[in-house]
C-alpha cells in the first residue's frame, strides 16, 4: 500500500511539473508574440514621430537593439522547453533564421522586384521583355559606362593593392612605422563625399587671368604652365584623376591588412632564407608574397567590389559628366533623374550580376583556407 501511495505521489508530482513546464512555455510564447507586436508598432511610432531627431534616434537604438535581444532570449527559452534531441537542431536555427529573414526581405525580394521591373517600360506599364537589357549592352552611353568601370577595376584596384603592399612592407622596416601607417590610414576616416569635395578643390580650375585656387593648377601655373580642367579633358583618361581619390583612400585599408599578414609570416623562414644568401627582393617575392596570398586575394576581391559599386566620388566630382559615368551613377541618373524605371532597374541588375561572381570567388577562397 505504501508503494502504491509513493507511485501515485510521484506521478502527481510529475504531472504538476509537466503542467508548470507547459504553462511556462505558453507564457513564453505569448510574451514573444507581444514583444513582436510591440516591435512592429514601434516601427509606425518611429515613422510618424514628430519628436526631435536625437530622441528618435535614441528610441530607435533602444527599440531595435533591445527588442531583437528580447526576441532572441524568448526564442532560446522556447527551444529549451523542447526535448534534448530537438534542442540541438533548433538552437542554430534560432540564431541563423533571423539573419536569413533579413537577407531575404532586404536583398532577395528587392532584387526579384527589380528584375521584374526591368522587364517593363519606363513607366512600368507595358511588358517589353529583354529590351532594356539590349539597350544596356548596345547603347553608346552604356558602353562608355562599362569602359569606365573597367578602368576603375584595372587602375583603381590594381594600384590600391600594389601601393598597400609596398607601403606595408616598407613601413614594417621603419622606425616610424606607427606614424607612417597612421598618416596613410587617415584618409579612411573621411567619407567618400568629403574626399570628393577635398579633391574637387585640388582639381579646381579658373580663368588663366585669375588666381588659381586649385592646388594642382596653382603648382602648374607656378612653373609657367597653363591651368587645365583636369576632370573634363583627355577623355577617357580624365577618369584616372577620379581613380586617384579612391586609391588615396583605400591604400590605408589594404596596408593595414597586408601589414598584419606580413607580421604573421614566420621569422625563422625569412632568417633561413637570408642565411642561404637570398636577397630582400627574392625573400619578398618568393616567401612573403606566397605566404600572404590568401590575404591578397581577399583584399583584392573587396577592393574590386568597391570599385564596381563606386558612386559617391563620381557623383560629387562630375555627376557623370565628361565621360565619367559608371554603372552606379548611370543607374541613379536613369532611375531617379530620367525616371526611366525599366532601364534603371536593368542597370541595377547588371551591377548586381557583376558583383556576385567576385563575392562567390571570395567566399570559396575563404572556405578553402578554413579547411586547411
Amino acid at each position: 500500500m505504501t508503494l502504491l501511495n509513493a507511485d501515485a505521489d510521484e506521478q502527481s508530482a510529475e504531472l504538476a511539473r509537466a503542467r508548470r513546464r507547459r504553462n511556462r512555455a505558453i507564457f513564453t510564447l505569448l510574451s514573444g508574440i507581444v514583444a513582436a507586436l510591440v516591435l512592429f508598432e514601434g516601427f509606425f511610432v518611429l515613422r510618424d514621430s514628430q519628436a526631435p531627431k536625437l530622441v528618435t534616434a535614441l528610441f530607435a537604438m533602444i527599440w531595435g537593439g533591445g527588442g531583437m535581444a528580447i526576441l532572441y532570449l524568448i526564442a532560446n527559452q522556447l527551444v529549451e522547453f523542447t526535448p534534448s534531441q530537438w534542442q540541438r537542431r533548433l538552437t542554430p536555427i534560432v540564431f541563423v533564421l533571423p539573419a536569413i529573414a533579413f537577407v531575404v526581405y532586404f536583398l532577395a525580394l528587392p532584387a526579384i522586384r527589380t528584375f521584374i521591373a526591368s522587364l517593363f517600360d519606363r513607366n512600368g506599364s507595358n511588358f517589353v521583355g529583354l529590351a532594356n537589357y539590349i539597350t544596356v549592352f548596345t547603347e553608346p552611353f552604356m558602353l562608355v559606362t562599362f569602359r569606365n568601370n573597367v578602368l576603375w577595376i584595372v587602375f583603381g584596384a590594381s594600384f590600391t593593392i600594389i601601393f598597400g603592399l609596398v607601403v606595408a612592407a616598407l613601413a614594417d622596416r621603419s622606425r616610424f612605422e606607427n606614424l607612417a601607417k597612421a598618416i596613410i590610414f587617415m584618409p579612411m576616416a573621411i567619407s567618400l563625399v568629403g574626399a570628393g569635395v577635398i579633391w574637387k578643390f585640388i582639381y579646381a580650375v579658373r580663368d588663366p587671368s585669375d588666381v588659381q585656387i586649385g592646388l594642382l593648377n596653382a603648382i602648374v601655373v607656378a612653373f609657367g604652365g597653363e591651368p587645365q580642367a583636369w576632370i573634363a579633358m583627355l577623355q577617357p583618361w580624365n577618369n584616372l584623376f577620379l581613380i586617384v581619390i579612391v586609391v588615396w583612400m583605400q591604400t590605408g585599408y589594404a596596408m593595414v591588412l597586408f601589414s598584419a599578414a606580413i607580421k604573421s609570416v614566420p621569422t625563422d623562414i625569412i632568417e633561413a632564407a637570408r642565411v642561404d644568401g637570398a636577397g630582400e627582393f627574392k625573400i619578398f617575392f618568393s616567401i612573403i608574397i606566397p605566404s600572404i596570398m590568401g590575404t591578397i586575394v581577399t583584399v583584392s576581391a573587396t577592393v574590386i567590389i568597391f570599385t564596381l559599386k563606386i558612386f559617391d566620388v563620381v557623383l560629387v566630382m562630375t555627376g557623370g559628366q565628361y565621360g565619367t559615368d559608371v554603372i552606379a551613377t548611370q543607374f541613379y541618373n536613369q532611375y531617379f533623374v530620367n525616371r526611366n524605371f525599366g532601364l534603371g532597374s536593368a542597370i541595377a541588375i547588371v551591377l548586381l550580376l557583376t558583383v556576385i561572381p567576385v563575392m562567390v570567388y571570395n567566399l570559396r577562397q575563404f572556405n578553402k583556407r578554413e579547411t586547411l
